[in-house]
């Protein structure tokens, strides 16, 4: 098997994205301020979107192909992604990933900036969600 690489997405492939997201059932989405990661073996087998927020970013979108899970991967990916970011990085997820996010330096219910706190609490009313964050 080749070799996975890991890179920012051109704009020009951004629709490569979304149907990644899409092949997989989820409701994921690129979003057109962020930067988009990938990891690619010949197509894309893994995605997250980091978008400038108040003072740092926000991880979202992180998806690996479940054929792949369990293979390091997202690790590898986010480690690309965040290599160069100096500013603090939040993200949200179920409460059952926080030992994933946890073992990748991020800390559990960090500061948030007011719009991503007030953003937690709207997604929180729906579904079990947890705050994360790399500072």
């Amino acid at each position: 098997m080749p070799d996975i690489l890991y890179s920012q997405l051109d704009e020009s492939l951004w629709p490569l994205m979304n149907k990644f997201y899409r092949s997989h059932q989820s409701s994921m989405k690129t979003v057109r301020e962020a930067q988009l990661w990938v990891a690619r073996r010949g197509e894309i087998v893994a995605a997250l979107c980091l978008r400038p927020v108040s003072g740092g970013h926000w991880l979202t979108g992180l998806l690996v192909d479940p054929g792949l899970r369990e293979q390091g991967i997202a690790g590898q990916l986010m480690a690309a992604a965040l290599k160069d970011v100096d500013e603090p990085v939040w993200l949200f997820c179920h409460p059952e990933l926080r030992g994933f996010y946890e073992r990748r330096g991020f800390s559990f219910d960090p500061a948030l900036p007011q719009a991503m706190a007030e953003r937690l609490s709207r997604y929180a009313r729906s579904k079990p969600m947890i705050a994360m964050g790399l500072v």
